[in-house]
């Protein structure tokens, strides 16, 4: 994150497992407090995560999730695990002595988010989330056997030719295997092929230019970072919101985009019918937020703000 008027500090922290976490708070000192949880896995926190929030009004603290952006070790998926992180948020929350807060997040900083709730739900003042995955081994084998295939035909057919015909039938745990391998020239293949899969469902444009791994600026760390995650199906057992879903009992507001390929609708839905004190808004965009998601992002945060 870059340093600007706002910026109240920035600093590392000690979480354990030989790992620092880079923490940047930014916004008004006094204001509404956000935690926000950026995507993934693997991903970082990045300047323009501020557009979604009123410096005047909110006091926000981002950081890099284990082993992403500035955190160190960079890209290191040991003491790497959902339960980890969970202590890393409290103990954020400790260090620039939060007791409770609004959680912020979209996608993999969705799931996160909720599963947080679930364990720790008296420290939740709100939920606002977008792109919603809630970490099912069913919401992982529709990306991965390729069921939107139905709407993108061509992605899919471009994915089965980057593995050998006898393992078509199963294309992402051939790369998953060898990602999570050892030799350095089959991993930034199968990142690559895994990562262009992933990139081309991204936006409701279609024009995306695919990465090469033969590219030298091409880092497969966060893709590892980010299978790593999805081969142990996300470290919590399969269900577990929608089965803690009770627990979910402060305002949950949900943003979702109607044509998300990359975490569909149903997901939302159904999380949103097991919650009485949620809101679920439908908007015009595929899994990166569009303009229409922006605004309705802000709208809540200054609803939100003006209650607390």
């Amino acid at each position: 994150m870059t340093p600007d008027a706002y910026t109240i500090k920035e600093f590392f922290i000690e979480v354990g497992g030989g790992h620092q976490l880079y923490v940047y708070e930014w916004g008004n000192p006094k204001g509404m407090p956000i935690i926000f949880l950026h995507g993934g896995p693997g991903s970082h926190v990045k300047d323009k995560h501020k557009s979604a929030f009123d410096p005047t009004r909110h006091r926000v603290i981002f950081f890099d999730q284990r082993g992403c952006g500035k955190s160190l070790p960079f890209g290191s998926i040991e003491h790497n695990t959902t339960a980890d992180m969970m202590e890393d948020i409290s103990k954020i929350a400790d260090q620039v002595k939060l007791k409770q807060f609004t959680l912020f997040g979209g996608s993999w900083g969705a799931f996160l988010a909720l599963v947080y709730a679930v364990k720790h739900p008296k420290r939740v003042k709100a939920l606002t989330i977008d792109g919603v995955f809630t970490g099912t081994q069913k919401e992982i084998d529709y990306f991965d056997r390729g069921e939107f295939r139905l709407h993108f035909p061509d992605v899919w057919e471009r994915y089965l030719k980057t593995v050998p015909k006898s393992n078509q039938n199963s294309p992402t745990k051939y790369h998953f295997k060898r990602i999570l391998g050892t030799d350095e020239k089959a991993v930034r293949e199968s990142a690559c092929a895994y990562q262009n899969l992933e990139g081309a469902l991204l936006s409701l444009d279609d024009r995306f230019q695919p990465s090469s791994p033969d590219d030298p600026t091409f880092d497969p760390s966060s893709v590892k970072l980010e299978v790593h995650y999805l081969y142990n199906s996300c470290f919590v057992p399969d269900n577990y919101i929608l089965n803690n879903a009770h627990k979910l009992t402060m305002p949950v507001w949900m943003i979702q985009g109607r044509y998300d390929m990359v975490c569909p609708p149903i997901a939302a839905y159904e999380l949103h019918k097991k919650l009485p004190n949620s809101q679920l808004i439908l908007t015009t965009s595929n899994h990166l937020p569009e303009h229409e998601t922006h605004n309705v992002r802000r709208a809540i945060l200054l609803q939100l703000t003006e209650k607390a």
